[in-house]
Order: structure tokens, then sequence, then C-alpha cells
């Protein structure tokens, strides 16, 4: 299986969708073959002689599927990074969560380590096995937000093992059932609007 695909790529930026188990940058432990690695394998074999580096804009955990933004250059990063805090990029993802929330859309704002942190949701579907789809907005961007966010309001994201007991609950899988499905942007070239979205992979169709 391919452990990314290119959706974009143009002289800025470079949008990518990415395989759950692949780390965007290495943790301390130094990890090899992260999804940075592998973008700045394939930019030098293509561009030779230019000398172009792949830079993440924003994170995405290894468990987690779906589209990251890459810039071409730190100029680009920055420009990209200042969308980020100036609240402009627009990010949604796909869940699967464990139960069925009582509303079918909600917000959740519940602090993470001392910072407001904001999430809404919307039920896509409910299914009697014990588990819903959502489509899930954050408004900020802290540190692992979507998973504690549900885990908090006690419907852990399906595949959850790091802030949830998979003994606890009734539907198993085998990868965090988590997947960025949308971001917009304003082209840091450009400066026009651009969006991007990537549809479930198919681990997670099967779950469906």
């Amino acid at each position: 299986m391919l452990k990314y695909s290119i959706v974009f790529e143009d002289d800025c930026l470079l949008v990518v969708d990415k395989s759950s188990g692949l780390l965007v940058i290495p943790t301390p432990k130094g990890e090899k073959n992260t999804l940075t690695d592998l973008l700045n394998n394939y930019l030098a074999v293509k561009y030779p002689e230019q000398n172009i580096k792949a830079h993440p804009c924003h994170r995405l955990d290894r468990e987690t599927s779906g589209l990251i933004l890459y810039a071409k250059g730190k100029a680009m990063q920055q420009k990209v990074m200042d969308q980020f805090h100036n609240k402009q990029v627009g990010k949604k993802y796909l869940a699967f969560v464990q139960g069925h929330p009582k509303k079918q859309t909600g917000f959740i704002n519940y602090k993470l380590e001392g910072n407001e942190a904001g999430t809404k949701y919307q039920i896509l579907k409910s299914y009697p096995t014990g588990y819903s789809q959502v489509e899930v907005e954050p408004i900020t961007g802290r540190t692992n937000q979507i998973r504690l966010h549900f885990k908090m309001i006690g419907h852990p994201v399906v595949g959850e093992r790091k802030f949830a007991f998979a003994k606890d609950y009734k539907v198993k899988a085998k990868r965090l059932m988590l997947h960025s499905s949308f971001i917009s942007l304003i082209h840091p070239g450009t400066n026009e609007p651009v969006n991007f979205s990537s549809h479930l992979p198919e681990d997670m169709l099967t779950l469906s």
C-alpha cells in the first residue's frame, strides 16, 4: 500500500494524503522514513538541481490519515502558518466515534492544558452496532484536540488506545478511525482561495 499520495502540487505547495501509521516528522527517537523524509526524497529526484525542501505547515497524528499541507521553502511555510495563527485555514475531519452522541450537532469547548479549545461536530450517520460517523471541525488547533474532546464527552474515536481503553468499548478497530478530509486556505503564491478534499480510506470504509 502506498504511504502517501500527492493531491496537489505547484511551485508553492504540496497537499498530501497520508496513510495511517506514518509519522509526519520524527519523534525524539529519531525515526527515519517519515512523511517529510519521503517527500524530500521525492523532490530531490524530481528537481535534482533546485534543492527544494518540503516543510509541514501543521500537525497530523501518526494514526490519523488524510490531508496535510506542506510548503516548498520556509518563506511559503511561514505564510501558511500565519494563516493558521490567524484562523484563516478551514479544516474538517471524518471520524467514527463510540456510541451515539445525544445531539445531532454540537460544540465541545472543554479547555485543554489550560487553553481554550473548541470543536464543532455533526453526526452523519448512527449505526445500530454501537458507533456513529461524524464530521468534525476543530475551531482551535490544540494537540490531540479531537481525540481528547470526544473522549471527554464519553464518545472516544473508534480505535482510540492512547486516551481510552479499547476493552471498555464494543466496537474495535486496528487503528484510529480519524481522517483529515478537507482543507481550505488562501494560496500563499496567488492569494486566491483554494480547497482540497479526500475521501475515506478503504480501512474506514470497511467499518462503515
